[in-house]
């Protein structure tokens, strides 16, 4: 069934039209942003699992390197200060880490649907546009 053109419509008819429209309209949006909501969070569920595995195993590559750094600097000094010497450029190291991973995680974007807002706004441009 052809639609009518817009000419040989009676008002009521005009509005349930724009009505029905509006509806698949909106319901169009709410799921092309929820279908991108969830493309992006697999994605980035994907790419956190991943990472945590590398970083355990960096973590034990790390253990072993820490362990071999105290065992060759206690062939200088005693193995207390050896420890000790280790242990505090760790921290040190670690904090200036943990400052930039803090300061990128700030100016990270939310995983926002933002293909469906731009959607939505030229919806919007659209309609405003035709109501001039």
């Amino acid at each position: 069934m052809t639609e009518r053109p817009p000419e040989e419509l009676s008002t009521v008819q005009l509005l349930e039209r724009l009505q029905h429209q509006t509806t698949t309209l909106v319901k169009t949006e709410v799921r092309d942003a929820l279908d991108e909501v969830k493309a992006k969070g697999t994605k980035a569920g994907i790419g956190v699992g991943v990472s945590g595995a590398g970083a355990l195993l960096v973590f034990f590559g790390l253990g072993a390197l820490v362990a071999a750094a105290v065992i060759g600097l206690a062939n200088a000094v005693d193995a207390w200060l050896a420890a000790l010497i280790v242990g505090a450029a760790l921290l040190v190291i670690g904090g200036i880490v943990a400052a930039v991973g803090a300061q990128r995680a700030k100016s990270a974007v939310p995983p926002a649907p933002e293909h469906a807002a731009r959607s939505v706004r030229e919806d919007v441009d659209t309609v405003k546009e035709h109501l001039r």
